[in-house]
């Protein structure tokens, strides 16, 4: 038996956003893993945030 696994990668600002695009996807999906991130940059005074998953899914 065959398995073909797919992945779909999401990068978003906000952890609320990733969520949303997340739940989304995986509806009508057979999930197999979830690899999840979170970047954090200082440019100046300001803190820049990136969440980023991947989704294993068949």
């Amino acid at each position: 038996m065959v398995i073909i696994m797919k992945v779909k990668l999401f990068d978003e600002n906000h952890e609320k956003d990733l969520e949303d695009s997340i739940n989304k996807f995986i509806g009508d999906k057979d999930v197999i893993d979830i690899k999840y991130q979170v970047a954090i940059s200082i440019n100046g005074e300001e803190q820049l945030y990136c969440f980023t998953a991947m989704i294993i899914y068949d």
